[in-house]
């Protein structure tokens, strides 16, 4: 049975760059990899045939020699270097679009070793702490950032001044070695390079060859009003430096908001616990409050105010995130017992009690309640 063309198997014309060829090989290799045609018997011959024909036209002289003599060029030595058979060399073939392949079986993302020597820095955190005060305004801040920074003697390539580094001998520069195993190729980590790909003869001797050093960075961040414990800010490139002249990661704010003594917050609105006394509470009257701004209003207590009444200023909260809302504050009133009371006062307070039968409605339905509860109990 006679060879097909090979340039016929790939689906290209005599004359194809190797970019083409390359690009149809890719295509082909996952149109017939025997993997993805379990129920097509034909499917592993289909794609040595394939293989074969890719490992001629990727070579120069083998593609010479062919595009010259065809298959002749392969058959009774003619060729000279070396594949008398034909058949080609599956693994140097199907390596080249190894990464293509199983990318796309294993769910993508394949590292591709010495390919992409350049690595982007690392993402770094930062928590800052502010005040409620703070956090309602907005603030500019400084900080310091222990962090790493591109050399500025080598440029971050890690080589002295004048010197590049090389590709590794042992991967040639694909920071990855292979070793075949049947059908399958198993990759690991070349030990010459550490995987990336280069090898650094005169290394930097401001970094000793790593492109970055260790540096305090200062930062002016722009802390927005409304934030709350857990907002998180972007500064991107901020981060550490990449290695190999790598971009840079970002660096994360994380804000963290101080308790506060007289407010407490939820969200966009305040809270805040105000003691009034007894007669106030009872007579009503006007007290005044402090607002988060700094400033005060003035707030009507009600006759007959009871512990734990709340009463709303609107608008007097927490800004919104890069919004016009404003959050309410809520007055809650906390009715205050006096203590250390002279004689007098007490002889006061206990006429008072005297007369007092109908001013304590919650107390008068509490107990009455009580000594229902327990004539029942009695039966």
């Amino acid at each position: 049975m006679s060879k097909r063309d090979y340039y016929e198997l790939l689906g290209l014309t005599k004359g194809a760059s190797p970019d083409q060829i390359k690009k149809a090989y890719r295509t082909k290799a996952k149109e017939l990899h025997p993997d993805r045609n379990s129920e097509n018997p034909e499917a592993e011959s289909q794609f040595k045939e394939v293989n074969e024909a890719y490992d001629v036209l990727k070579d120069s002289e083998k593609k010479a020699a062919y595009d010259r003599f065809g298959h002749a060029a392969f058959e009774g030595g003619m060729g000279g270097n070396g594949r008398a058979s034909g058949q080609g060399d599956f693994t140097s073939a199907f390596s080249d679009v190894f990464d293509d392949l199983f990318g796309d079986f294993m769910g993508g993302g394949r590292s591709s070793g010495g390919r992409n020597r350049a690595s982007r820095g690392s993402d770094l955190r930062y928590n800052l702490r502010v005040t409620l005060e703070e956090a309602f305004s907005g603030l500019q801040k400084s900080i310091h950032v222990p962090t790493s920074v591109q050399c500025s003697a080598c440029r971050g390539t890690g080589a002295e001044s004048g010197s590049e580094p090389t590709n590794c001998p042992t991967c040639s520069g694909m920071g990855k070695v292979r070793a075949t195993q049947g059908f399958f190729t198993v990759e690991r980590t070349c030990p010459s390079c550490s995987g990336t790909g280069q090898i650094i003869k005169n290394p930097c001797r401001n970094c000793k060859g790593v492109g970055r050093i260790d540096k305090d960075k200062s930062l002016s961040v722009n802390v927005p009003a409304g934030v709350e414990t857990g907002t998180r800010i972007r500064l991107s490139g901020e981060g550490e430096a990449g290695m190999q002249a790598g971009p840079s990661g970002d660096l994360y704010i994380f804000i963290e908001v101080e308790d506060h003594k007289i407010f407490s917050r939820d969200g966009m609105n305040l809270f805040c616990r105000v003691p009034v006394s007894m007669s106030s509470a009872a007579l009503g009257g006007d007290i005044e409050v402090p607002t988060i701004d700094g400033g005060r209003s003035r707030v009507k207590i009600p006759q007959g105010s009871q512990s734990g009444r709340q009463m709303r200023l609107r608008n007097k909260g927490m800004p919104a995130i890069k919004s016009s809302q404003i959050g309410d504050m809520f007055i809650e009133l906390a009715i205050e017992t006096p203590v250390n009371l002279t004689s007098r006062q007490k002889e006061l307070l206990l006429e008072f009690e005297k007369l007092s039968e109908d001013n304590n409605p919650e107390s008068k339905s509490f107990f009455s309640g009580v000594k229902s509860f327990w004539d029942t109990m009695k039966g």
